[in-house]
């Protein structure tokens, strides 16, 4: 069963190791050094760079539509042979706004929230970030049903760092 796995940067090689997932995005802070484990083809790999913002702010790269949309293209690429891998850089906010968007290009008939809902239940540390949830919402059609249902599941634990989590996609 294809299955995105979600975790910080600091479970990168860990996560690949104990999953086989050979795609992977990034969402991180631009420039940010990100080492690609050697399992990850170039071309298996999505760079995205922002802040893990949802206003803008002096210096910051603030979540946009064009990253959005390299992810949904990126996300319907995918082949679902082996696991997506999507991390930031602790696995809370980007990430796991970047699952959600995903899971909901690629299952279009599957609640939005039912998919909020098994993310709070793999991970009581997600917080999707709100701007990127409301960009995918948009181009998605989502008519705010994805912003409404993240919204719902925002407040996760305090943490340190994201609690790694995976979600099926069929």
């Amino acid at each position: 069963m294809p299955r995105i796995h979600v975790c910080p940067l600091s479970k990168i090689e860990e996560t690949v190791a104990t999953t086989g997932a050979r795609h992977m995005v990034t969402l991180i802070n631009p420039d940010y050094p990100v080492s690609r484990p050697q399992q990850i083809a170039s071309d298996r790999h999505l760079y995205l760079g922002m802040a893990d913002i949802t206003e803008p702010s002096d210096g910051q790269v603030l979540p946009a539509e064009t990253h959005v949309r390299e992810l949904l293209a990126f996300a319907r690429k995918w082949d679902r042979a082996q696991p997506l891998l999507i991390h930031c850089f602790l696995g809370i906010s980007r990430s796991t706004a970047a699952a959600f968007i995903s899971a909901c290009a690629l299952r279009p008939g599957w609640a939005e929230t039912d998919i909020a809902t098994l993310i709070r239940e793999r991970s009581p540390t997600a917080m999707p970030n709100a701007k990127l949830v409301e960009i995918g919402d948009r181009l998605l059609g989502r008519n705010g049903r994805m912003s409404a249902a993240a919204a719902s599941i925002a407040q996760g634990e305090m943490c340190v760092e994201g609690t790694p989590f995976h979600i099926e996609i069929d």
